[in-house]
């Protein structure tokens, strides 16, 4: 028989200094060691603000704890992430004698709790209580003891500047890579009774943001290429070389007899480009009068095709390694499928598809469920329903770049 277990009290018993705060930063609850360590009641934190409970020390000029507990809390509240704080000096007021101030050494890590909606619920405030270790004298005197307290002190700030230096570089060129890649990735042309959508978003919080893109090219004769791709790496280097290959690209399929090659073309120009290797790209020629789509594919997830009885065929019989991905450079393959008026043609790149735990296969799975579930919408609501029942609740790890052309 399963074990009924009392979390609460579980909790309250847990080894180390624990608190819950909620994302206005008040105390929803403490474990026991927090109450004790900490010098305050249960009645005294809960449905408090944290730093009501806690101010901070005036009477220490440098005092800087207050500023970075609460910027570690918020960041975890912004991004769903933990975030792991350094050695941290905060005395406590004694609340039996006010004005009378102990001083203490914390090591705090702050962890999100999510909820149902993906949002962070609560914040799990851990502290390592290391106030002793830090005043420990390696066996040597007062002086020593001090000695050694103050340069652990002082690496521990030097080391928490660097990080939160690192951290707004970090943010700042995350924020112009974005800017960069909303410049490059307009609302779609006109494409006369053809209605298209098109959706980017970029992964929460991090790193592999910026390689995707999209594009729709108008063809002699009123006929559409329609491409996405996805270029390795992240942040302004990949923005960067995601617009170079976006422009050759969309130049080569004006200029070029069919989607393979252009392709070709693309590929040989990615020799060239820095941090172009191995992207990945679909190109998809849409031929209204024959109402066909001629695509070929370098290393890309297929497009679909969404019919309009509500199957999906996946269009992967032209598929190619990613560009500039072998030595030689040999001519890409392209096919051709059918398509009656009124389906639907969607490109996208990984992101919408692929997870870290499972084979794509199942993603593709999803992708063909949603499109025929939602196969009745027009393009714009289509595009926000795939990226409803696709992407995670609490933000995908690689950024996703989509297209939905209904034909």
């Amino acid at each position: 028989m399963k074990p009924q277990i009392d979390y609460a009290a579980v909790f309250r018993a847990l080894p180390g200094m624990v608190a819950l705060l909620t994302p206005e930063l008040v105390y929803a609850d403490a474990n026991d060691d927090f109450l004790r360590l900490a010098g305050r009641t249960r009645e005294q934190l809960l449905g408090r603000y944290i730093f009501d409970v806690f101010p901070e020390n005036p009477n220490d000029p440098a005092a800087a704890g207050r500023q970075e507990t609460e910027a570690s809390m918020l960041r975890v509240v912004a991004s769903g992430e933990r975030d792991t704080m350094a050695l941290l000096r905060y005395d406590i007021e004694d609340t039996a004698r006010p004005g009378s101030w102990r001083e203490h050494y914390w090591s705090p890590v702050n962890a999100p709790v999510l909820g149902a909606d993906g949002k962070v619920a609560l914040i799990v405030h851990r502290v390592e209580e290391v106030t002793e270790l830090v005043r420990a004298g390696a066996g040597g005197g007062d002086d020593r003891a001090q000695v050694l307290e103050a340069e652990v002190y002082t690496r521990a700030r030097e080391l928490q500047e660097i990080n939160d230096r690192l951290r707004r570089a970090h943010a700042h060129e995350r924020e112009v890579a974005l800017a960069l890649q909303a410049a490059m990735l307009p609302p779609p042309p006109g494409t006369g009774p053809h209605r298209a959508a098109v959706r980017y978003r970029p992964a929460v919080g991090a790193l592999n943001v910026c390689g995707d893109w999209y594009d729709l090219v108008d063809l002699p004769g009123g006929n559409l290429a329609v491409a996405v791709g996805d270029v390795v790496g992240h942040g302004l280097a990949a923005a960067c070389a995601m617009g170079q290959l976006r422009s050759a690209l969309s130049a080569a399929c004006r200029a070029t007899d069919g989607p393979a090659r252009a392709l070709d073309v693309l590929g040989l120009y990615a020799r060239s480009v820095e941090g172009a290797e191995s992207t990945t790209v679909a190109t998809t020629f849409v031929d209204w009068d024959s109402h066909t789509v001629t695509y070929s594919s370098a290393g890309h997830p297929p497009p679909a095709l969404l019919h309009p009885d509500g199957t999906v065929a996946f269009l992967d019989g032209a598929t190619d390694p990613p560009l500039a991905a072998r030595p030689e450079h040999l001519p890409r393959p392209q096919a051709t499928a059918d398509f009656a008026e009124g389906g639907t043609l969607v490109l996208y790149t990984d992101g919408l598809v692929e997870r870290r735990t499972e084979d794509i296969d199942a993603g593709l799975a999803r992708l063909a469920g949603s499109l025929t579930r939602h196969r009745h919408a027009d393009p714009e609501a289509l595009a926000d329903a795939l990226l409803g029942d696709l992407l995670p609740a609490d933000g995908a790890t690689d950024d996703t770049a989509l297209i939905v052309l209904r034909l």
